[in-house]
């Protein structure tokens, strides 16, 4: 082999590529397939924020952990956690550094774009009954026609019963879904923008075309829909506005690519951030700080409402905390570190016109590390000091964790926002950290397997 030059030694010092992990590491592909079995399971369990946490809890109690008592004291390697109003969650082990040193925060958000259920949804028209949708958070409509829907969510009864509908999942029941023109016919409506192929008002649910068996009856298609729901649930049309109910795919999680490489699920945007945080969580034993893992709710919507990591749920968390080691919550804060652990766009090659390649992230090249969100000048991003940044790349690297940085987009481009100014806010330095995406915001998601084991890795080294 001949000697390397002095300019190739210098590029080998000097530059930098990220790697491909199945070439750089390809023992890693079979323990990341493994590892996204689970990861599958808790996508199939969970298509709601409500769901994502009875799922969670009953991980986190096979674990060993119990309800968060602020009366109570703890020993490191203790486990906690805590739920808001069954749609958002905490889950804590504690460590054997003092309070004062801070706590590591991993937060990641289990509310998906999706279409909901109007207050008064249900009606008919031309012999076919319908509910009526508002879609939550950022969606392109035309991507919700004509594919199979389920309905997942609660109706608290007039007596303050809570019922939990699912309806879509099961191989034996029925689904749903928005109709869309034909071609033959949709010459006007293929003069509309994309964003406007189907329109708001537009995204209607087809539930049923059978009429009640009974003359002179009103509505009898939208009555026979109701006295089903009413066999199945016992609910009538006004329990509707004690109800939240979600539209999701009807899909489950599957394998991509003859390789198996990838997983394509609904719901991955951030889901696939919890999983591998709550597992890194779990892992934990007697770290050396005590953990705050976040699985919080509203992100795609803002972060709004007392479910939202707009509230202080989270802060009034940290506070009992303090309280229970008798020191000043600010003290603990101004020494935490966290991960706001959300996905970004991964370069799509089929669309290069909105990246900017240098600073993509990539499938299969690992966990990628975003500095700033924001849109056009960094607006409502957190923008990650140099010394947070070190001091997470620093972890990654000791333990060998595959990570890459990238921007979500080009300039100008678009641009989003995640939950990490509204931690940094407490005071509390923050960055972005998650796994790279394909097809983001749509019905059907997809990751690489290796990047998603290599963020567990990332999230687990945190909590080390």
């Amino acid at each position: 082999m001949s000697k390397k030059t002095k300019a190739q030694e210098l590029q080998e010092q000097l530059t930098w590529t990220f790697p491909h992990i199945g070439k750089d590491s390809p023992e890693q592909i079979e323990k990341a397939s493994k590892y996204c079995e689970g990861y599958k399971a808790f996508l199939n369990a969970g298509k709601t924020e409500r769901e994502c946490v009875k799922a969670s809890v009953k991980m986190l109690k096979k674990a060993g952990y119990r309800p968060f008592d602020r009366n109570a004291s703890y020993e490191p390697g203790d486990k906690v956690y805590y739920v808001n109003r069954g749609k958002a969650l905490i889950a804590t082990t504690f460590g054997k550094k003092p309070l004062t040193e801070g706590v590591r925060i991993n937060g990641a958000h289990i509310d998906s774009p999706r279409l909901d259920l109007k207050p008064n949804p249900l009606y008919e028209k031309d012999e076919i009954a319908f509910f009526k949708t508002h879609y939550y958070g950022g969606i392109r409509k035309y991507q919700w026609g004509t594919i199979p829907l389920a309905i997942h969510g609660v109706v608290v009864k007039k007596n303050g019963e809570t019922v939990d509908i699912c309806i879509g999942e099961d191989e034996t029941d029925p689904v749903f879904c928005v109709t869309d023109l034909l071609p033959h016919l949709s010459a006007k409506q293929n003069e509309r923008p994309l964003k406007d192929g189907l329109k708001g008002e537009e995204l209607n649910i087809v539930i049923g075309s059978l009429p009640y068996q009974e003359e002179d009856i009103k509505e009898p298609v939208k009555l026979m829909a109701l006295s089903l729901l009413n066999e199945r649930y016992k609910i009538t049309e006004k329990d509707f506005f004690r109800a939240e109910l979600e539209l999701v795919p009807a899909v489950k999680a599957r394998d991509v690519g003859l390789d198996a490489s990838m997983i394509g699920a609904y719901g991955q945007d951030d889901r696939v951030c919890a999983y591998t945080a709550l597992t890194a969580e779990m892992d934990a034993k007697k770290p050396a700080h005590t953990t705050v893992t976040i699985l919080t709710d509203k992100e795609e919507t803002g972060s709004d409402g007392n479910t939202g990591l707009n509230s202080d749920y989270v802060l009034h968390y940290i506070e009992d905390l303090a309280g229970q080691a008798g020191v000043p919550v600010r003290d603990v804060l101004r020494n935490s570190l966290c991960l706001s652990s959300d996905v970004n766009a991964a370069y799509d090659p089929t669309f290069p016109d909105v990246y900017e390649g240098r600073n993509s992230s990539y499938i299969n090249k690992g966990c990628v590390l975003t500095k700033y969100t924001g849109a056009r000048g960094k607006s409502g991003s957190n923008d990650a000091s140099a010394e947070t940044m070190a001091k997470v790349i620093g972890i990654m690297e000791e333990e060998g964790v595959y990570w890459q940085a990238g921007e979500l987009g080009a300039v100008d481009a678009g641009g989003g926002g995640t939950i990490a100014k509204l931690v940094a806010h407490m005071n509390v330095d923050t960055v972005d950290l998650g796994v790279p995406i394909l097809s983001m915001h749509s019905p059907f998601e997809l990751s690489s397997k290796l990047d998603v084991y290599n963020t567990y890795k990332a999230f687990k080294a945190f909590y080390k």
